[in-house]
């Protein structure tokens, strides 16, 4: 029996791919699990399987083709009990294993008590009645009613279609409401005279006009999710910024005799680790930059590990993978981690959890000559720390003047959870580890 494939759904609530690379051809046999095409979303390049073995009978995109989750891809021809299989999955909602796992129970997830250091993070909201919460005596109240269940896709489908999931009945595993249950809802709602605009029809912008040589490039991919992301932050949350020039000779120094220690050359540690080691340290001090605003639930939510972010520029764009629980590696450890995330980011590898769960960022555009900048927030996060090259200059030393090896760090942060006082504290710690490496001997 012929039987479609449909791109799927990627999870971190992405909602379209790009075709990079088609493995496969028409005619070609595929096995089970057999890597049938690499797709681009707005976080990595991920590579898809296919979920059943057969003959290859019609590649539906094209490569550079940008395809909606649940569109299909290609079609098989399976025989026999892959047929059954087959005829199994396609009724299922499209999932990619290790990109968001299928669905299993149909009771919504109670929202987890966060309990300090013991969990992911601490709840700093104080919550207190006040009379006008009180229920008017004349109110009913209202019994509570689960949001229908559903993925990302579908429910931006429906969105698009607009249909209220609410009203549709699901015949997904568990309850859920798939593609084909709210297309349905619309089609046989589509017959209704549709409602007359209120108000009048916002004019259509006309396309800018091209001169002669200009070049029109589609946005999307990484440059898409990062600028949505750059918008987001910036007008969401109110940036503020600090600086500090520090002596960086003693670090400099400590670097140089690593790499000259048969035991560390290995490693290659380099300035960016004892950087991102002077961060952790310094988070321990300043918890508020280690932070989030959850603005839905009124809270300020203190995160107990750093999962450092650190801003790669690739061939794709500007991504930032996150190293996990980064406050707990010895220094050795963290740099080879970063090193290791970076090349993977570069070579277009990493995966969705790599790109996502940052707590707080670092980008290093010393690397470009640069000495200072304002960077951006990562959207969600309260602090980012821009590096700033080394540079050999005449600094104060001991009362005189020499040449010393300087660098310039740039903190930038969110000041509705962080002040000025705090981000001068944090920025001052890193400096004086940078300053002094024996420093974070004594930090607590």
């Amino acid at each position: 029996m012929s039987t479609d494939f449909r791109l799927p759904d990627l999870g971190e609530g992405l909602v379209e791919a790009e075709i990079v690379q088609w493995h496969v051809a028409a005619g070609d046999e595929v096995t089970l699990n057999q890597t049938i095409a690499e797709v681009e979303t707005a976080k990595a390049v991920v590579e898809l399987p296919s979920p059943f073995a057969g003959t290859v009978s019609a590649i539906r995109h094209a490569e550079g083709d940008v395809v909606p989750v649940g569109e299909v891809l290609i079609s098989f021809d399976v025989e026999g009990s892959d047929a059954a299989a087959a005829e199994t999955a396609e009724k299922r909602e499209p999932n990619l294993v290790g990109y968001g796992a299928a669905p299993r129970s149909t009771a919504r997830p109670q929202r987890r008590a966060r309990a300090g250091a013991a969990g992911d993070a601490v709840d700093l909201a104080v919550r207190e009645a006040a009379p006008h919460d009180a229920i008017a005596p004349s109110a009913p109240e209202r019994e509570p009613r689960e949001r229908p269940r559903s993925t990302p896709p579908v429910r931006k489908l429906a969105r698009d279609l607009g249909v209220d999931l609410d009203l549709v009945a699901a015949s997904g595993v568990d309850g859920l409401i798939t593609r084909d249950d709210v297309e349905a809802y619309a089609a046989r709602t589509a017959t209704a005279t549709p409602e007359a605009p209120r108000g009048p029809v916002p004019p259509t912008a006309a396309p800018v006009a091209s001169a002669a040589g200009d070049e029109r490039i589609p946005i999307r991919g990484v440059r898409k999710h990062t600028a949505d992301a750059m918008v987001r932050s910036a007008f969401t949350a109110p940036h503020a910024a600090t600086f500090l020039t520090v002596d960086v000779t003693a670090s400099v120094a400590f670097v140089a005799g690593l790499r000259a220690d048969a035991r560390y050359a290995e490693r290659r540690v380099g300035i960016m680790a004892v950087a991102a080691k002077a961060v952790c340290l310094a988070l321990r001090r300043t918890p508020e930059l280690n932070a989030t605003w959850d603005d839905a639930a009124g809270e300020i939510v203190r995160f107990a590990k750093v999962n450092l972010g650190i801003a790669a520029a690739t061939e794709r764009g500007l991504v930032v993978p996150s190293v996990k629980d980064a406050g707990g590696m010895p220094l050795l450890e963290l740099s080879d981690a970063i090193r290791a995330l970076a090349e993977t980011a570069r070579a277009g590898k990493a995966t969705p959890a790599d790109l996502s769960g940052s707590t707080f960022s670092i980008t290093n555009y010393g690397v470009f000559g640069v000495d200072a900048g304002t960077p951006i927030l990562v959207p969600g996060e309260a602090g980012i720390l821009g590096l700033g090259a080394v540079q050999r200059r005449p600094w104060e030393h001991e009362g005189g003047v020499a040449l010393r090896d300087v660098m310039t760090l740039s903190l930038s942060f969110d000041h509705r959870l962080v002040d000025g006082a705090e981000a001068a504290r944090f920025l001052t710690d890193v400096g004086d580890v940078l300053r002094d490496p024996a420093r974070a001997m004594v930090f607590a």
